[in-house]
């Protein structure tokens, strides 16, 4: 369904030094630094996942009159702000929506593309929807896990918002691709909480599944492991590779190749396989923000548009992975 992106929004946590907080966080300091970041954003406590979601879309949304939004779709990487609690709906009050459709994305880092593809799909199936604004937020829930220690990416809190309007011009829609494979949904979970293993009182605080818990999984043989780190980064290739063909276009007809803000050595791997210039990506805003989770490709976005950097007829492709495990990417033109 055609549609393209006219505004954008976002908000950030507070800009902090990796060099400056790492210690807090993790002895294996030289690790974390060859990751290749500067910064991340960190939201103080009183500040939610809803809280930023809300100032991005508020941002998102000037000039455009709450009534006349017809969807509004949020993803989200981490928890909300409660259980049995629905954000979207909490989203579309907040901001004023009355008539939007709320609804929640939940694949974790590539709910933020895939998020774009149920904007298409209800635009499809409601003829008089015309406006939607989409919403990629993560807040990290420093209780459960550990922001630079959990995993090889070093989150950042923020949100990115972006009008999608039907027909209009600036950054089309113009091809997706999504997939997915369940056999490794078990390596991003939190053990406790859920209705399984419900929390109980008193008992020492639950965390979230890491990356040695991937390695333990494949029983610490670095050859599994690294088959398994591949796996990943060909199947982001893969989708690109589908998107670019559906869209009618070739991967070295992309300005831009937006992948997740992902270290720096994931971000070279993927941008070779893809066939696309590293300076062609997102890894010098990775590099300088961290990873926002579902909200990085409408934050990279953002930036590119306020920049400059993309001109008419520019072809850009998001494209990222997520827990599920999920893949997918949607190919725009400026």
């Amino acid at each position: 369904m055609d549609y393209g992106l006219t505004a954008f929004g976002i908000a950030t946590g507070e800009r902090a030094a990796v060099r400056d907080v790492v210690a807090e966080y993790t002895e294996d300091v030289k690790r974390v630094l060859g990751y290749g970041y500067e910064h991340i954003h960190r939201a103080p406590p009183e500040v939610s996942v809803t809280d930023l979601a809300v100032e991005a879309g508020a941002k998102a949304l000037a000039g455009v009159a709450p009534r006349d939004v017809d969807l509004l779709v949020l993803a989200l990487t981490d928890l909300a702000d409660h259980l049995y609690w629905d954000a979207a709906a909490r989203v579309q009050w907040a901001l004023g929506l009355c008539r939007a459709e709320a609804v929640l994305v939940d694949q974790g880092c590539v709910g933020g593309v895939t998020a774009l593809d149920t904007v298409a799909g209800r635009f499809a199936t409601h003829p008089d929807y015309r406006t939607a604004l989409v919403i990629g937020a993560n807040r990290t829930v420093d209780a459960y896990w550990n922001r630079l220690d959990t995993h090889s990416l070093l989150f950042s809190d923020g949100a990115a918002a972006a009008v999608a309007v039907r027909g209009a011009p600036g950054l089309r829609r113009l091809a997706s691709h999504a997939e997915t494979d369940g056999r490794y949904a078990d390596f991003f979970r939190m053990d406790v909480g859920g209705a399984r293993r419900p929390f109980v009182p008193g008992t020492e605080t639950p965390s979230v599944r890491d990356a040695w818990d991937v390695v333990e999984h494949f029983g610490h043989d670095a050859e599994k492991v690294a088959g398994y780190a591949e796996e990943i980064d060909e199947r982001t290739a893969r989708a690109v590779h589908r998107a670019c063909r559906q869209a009618g276009c070739a991967e070295e007809d992309l300005a831009r190749l937006v992948l997740l803000n992902d270290n720096a050595r994931v971000l070279a791997a993927q941008a070779a396989l893809i066939g696309v210039p590293l300076e062609r990506t997102n890894a010098r805003i990775a590099a300088e923000y961290g990873h926002f989770g579902a909200a990085d490709h409408l934050f990279c976005l953002a930036r590119l548009e306020e920049s400059g950097a993309l001109v008419p007829g520019d072809l850009v492709a998001l494209a990222a992975n997520g827990r599920g495990m999920h893949w997918a990417c949607a190919v725009l033109q400026r």
